[in-house]
C-alpha cells in the first residue's frame, strides 16, 4: 500500500478512536458494513476512493487534494 493511503487511514482511524466510536458505529454512520471497516483499517488493500470519502464524511472529516512541491 502506498505510504500516503496508508497515512490517510491512520488519520482516519485517530479520528475514529479519538472520537470513542467502534468499528461498528463508524460502519453505521458511514452505511458501510464492520468487516469493511476492519478490512479498511488493516490496510491489506487499498480502499476506494468512494469508501475513503464515506469514512472521511462519518467521521466529520474532508478529503483534500493538494499539490505536492518536490525539493530542487
Amino acid at each position: 500500500m502506498p505510504d500516503n493511503c496508508a497515512a490517510i487511514i491512520d488519520k482516519l482511524i485517530e479520528q475514529r478512536r479519538r472520537q470513542g466510536m467502534t468499528q461498528k458505529e463508524l460502519a453505521q454512520a458511514a452505511s458501510l458494513t464492520q468487516p469493511v471497516i476492519a478490512r479498511f483499517e488493516s490496510k491489506k488493500t487499498v480502499p476506494q476512493l468512494d469508501t475513503l470519502l464515506k469514512v472521511a464524511a462519518a467521521l466529520g472529516c474532508g478529503l483534500e487534494v493538494v499539490r505536492i512541491t518536490k525539493g530542487s
